[in-house]
């Protein structure tokens, strides 16, 4: 049975320099690939009204005070 490391070795990688670290040029430059900014800033136009958030706390209120009122009664 034949284990494959998936990890390369050191001593054989080029472009490492002793001790495992790697000499200026030979890392690509800095890329903003993850940044936020992708696009042109659009200014959102709608959010959270009032009512979908009352509506949810209405709801956990009442959820709530079910539990409360069952362990009462329990």
């Amino acid at each position: 049975m034949s284990i494959n490391n998936p990890d390369p070795d050191p001593r054989t990688t080029p472009g490492l320099e002793q001790g495992g670290s790697v000499p200026p040029g030979e890392t690509p430059p800095a890329e903003a690939s993850t940044a936020s900014g992708a696009g042109p800033y659009r200014p959102l136009k709608r959010g959270w009204s009032k009512g979908p958030l009352m509506i949810i706390l209405t709801v956990a209120v009442l959820v709530a005070l079910f539990f409360l009122v069952y362990a009462i009664v329990l």
